[in-house]
């Protein structure tokens, strides 16, 4: 798990301080709570966040689907084993007594609870969180409509059964309506009527599914951000009268694997604009508004669906151009230790650019260290992660190539509501955050917790960057000398030219020589 920038300073007071004044923390008192998705990025941090600032809550209900051989209670025993519990399994040694895996299935109707598991949530929960979603950009348009928006009707029709029902927050995305260049705080009206599309994908096959998905899109670039459009629309239509607000975040710091590749120097060039936003969220603080938002729904009851764009772009706007260079920075002060080469990451916008340097820096390199490997007897393996790391990168070419703006009334009147402590308990403030130290902790933490390197390697893996180093410096010289050699040297005077640096060089290195021997 991933630390991110500490935005909670007073995480070291006496519980009783939290219990004494905060208005967030004593309203989770004695509360059950009902989480989807949270064996992901995201929901574990909720969960984590939950246990540790309110610390009084009665218990969390946890909906995990059962893997292979491993039962959900030995998935969910895994989870808390991670680093991120670290913290509150030194202040309640007793926690795991609070969470409760529920077996369940978003794809199957009652969410795949059993009834009497569903009997008991019906009569203890008081705060839905869902959480739960496919995070695949590209995948089939069934699918991503069964789980996004099949799997949150299933959720709806739990929370309309739940007894003692105070908030039920829904996690959606900033991008849900990417097609527009200004997003406020409202539900848009959907692409299409969502319950009429589900009944349609019934009887088609998946070949005509494939065909009709372009025009059904539309402009959005992908399944993921279509499907969660349909299903902001239809909480309007099936939610409307439940006490429901719904969430947006943007991109949440952590979630995206990209950063590893450009730490081992395994990326060097991305498509993008260096002037567009990259609307990055810590994950941290994008729990507290979820649990915040879950208070305010339950206290405020509004008249309609409170929506909460939770974007930085905004309010403290960090370009892509200064998101590749702080991680350059931080990943080589920082360094990795399976460096394949010097980290560095570079948008590019252009296609011919991007192609070229796609070739001469990717799959260039790639080729030539496939055939090294080949020679001493190993398998060839470069040219196909970088077609893997390709694929991936492509989903996101969109997002690091458009730049939008979002409107954040709802978020700030939020903020406004909250007291002195539960600001500082619950922050989400991003005005605050210094880009910077958010980025070299998370790079940091991705060495210390991620691929769990010790630290004590650092003036090693430092030593192993430097030599790095001057492999590029040899390979681009060579590259244009084969340039002007092959390209450019094909006139009378390009070739005198070459041939007297060539001359030059050689009278060079035998007078190196000369002096050498007339030293000795």
């Amino acid at each position: 798990m991933l630390p991110v920038l500490a935005s909670d300073d007073v995480l070291d007071r006496p519980k009783e301080t939290i219990k004494m004044t905060s208005a967030i923390a004593d309203f989770y008192k004695d509360k059950n709570v009902f989480v989807t998705g949270a064996t992901g990025f995201l929901g574990k941090v909720l969960v984590e966040k939950l246990l540790r600032s309110c610390p009084e809550v009665k218990g969390i209900y946890l909906l995990i689907r059962p893997r292979g051989p491993q039962t959900v209670q030995e998935r969910l025993n895994k989870m808390v084993e991670c680093k991120l519990f670290d913290k509150v399994r030194h202040e309640q040694p007793t926690f795991h007594c609070k969470l409760h895996a529920i077996p369940g299935e978003m794809c199957e109707p009652d969410l795949g609870i059993s009834q009497s598991d569903q009997g008991m949530l019906v009569s203890k929960i008081h705060i839905l969180f869902h959480a739960a979603a496919t995070v695949n950009f590209n995948a089939p348009l069934k699918a991503s409509m069964q789980l996004n928006v099949v799997g949150t009707r299933y959720v709806i029709a739990l929370c309309h059964d739940l007894k003692h029902l105070q908030a039920f927050v829904h996690v959606s995305t900033a991008y849900a309506n990417c097609d527009r260049s200004y997003i406020e705080e409202v539900i848009y009206p959907s692409p299409v009527q969502p319950l009429k599309l589900i009944d349609t994908l019934e009887w088609m096959d998946n070949t005509m599914v494939t065909k009709l998905t372009p025009d059904l899109i539309g402009k959005r670039p992908n399944t993921y951000t279509f499907t969660k459009a349909c299903t902001e629309y239809l909480l309007t239509q099936e939610a409307a009268d439940l006490p429901l607000s719904i969430v947006r975040p943007s991109i949440i710091g952590g979630s995206w694997r990209e950063p590893l590749v450009v730490g081992t120097g395994l990326l060097r060039f991305m498509r993008g604009k260096n002037s567009a936003y990259a609307d990055i969220v810590p994950v941290d603080m994008t729990a507290n508004l979820i649990i915040a938002a879950a208070w305010d729904t339950a206290v405020s009851r509004a008249e309609t669906i409170p929506v909460y764009n939770v974007t930085s772009g905004g309010v403290n706007p960090l370009k892509w151009g200064e998101f590749s260079a702080m991680l350059g920075t931080y990943f080589n002060k920082h360094p990795l230790d399976k460096l394949f080469r010097t980290p560095n990451i570079t948008f590019i916008n252009n296609s011919f650019m991007y192609q070229f340097w796609q070739i001469v820096s990717h799959k260039g390199p790639a080729f030539l260290y496939d055939i090294w490997l080949s020679m001493i007897g190993q398998k060839p393996k470069v040219w196909k992660m970088y077609e893997k790391v390709e694929r991936a990168l492509s989903k996101f070419e969109y997002f690091t190539s458009h730049h939008w703006e979002w409107s954040h009334d709802n978020t700030d009147a939020l903020m406004a509501k909250m007291g002195t402590e539960d600001k500082k308990i619950f922050n989400f403030d991003y005005r605050g955050l210094h880009w910077p130290t958010y980025m070299e902790n998370y790079v940091l933490g991705m060495k210390k917790y991620v691929l769990k390197e010790d630290m004590d390697h650092l003036p090693m893996t430092k030593a192993r960057l430097n030599r790095l180093r001057n492999i590029p410096r040899c390979f681009n010289t060579i590259l244009i000398v084969v340039v002007w050699r092959v390209l450019i040297a094909r006139t009378k005077i390009a070739r005198n030219i070459w041939h007297l640096v060539v001359s030059l060089c050689f009278k060079f290195l035998q007078y190196l020589r000369i002096s050498s021997k007339r030293g000795h």
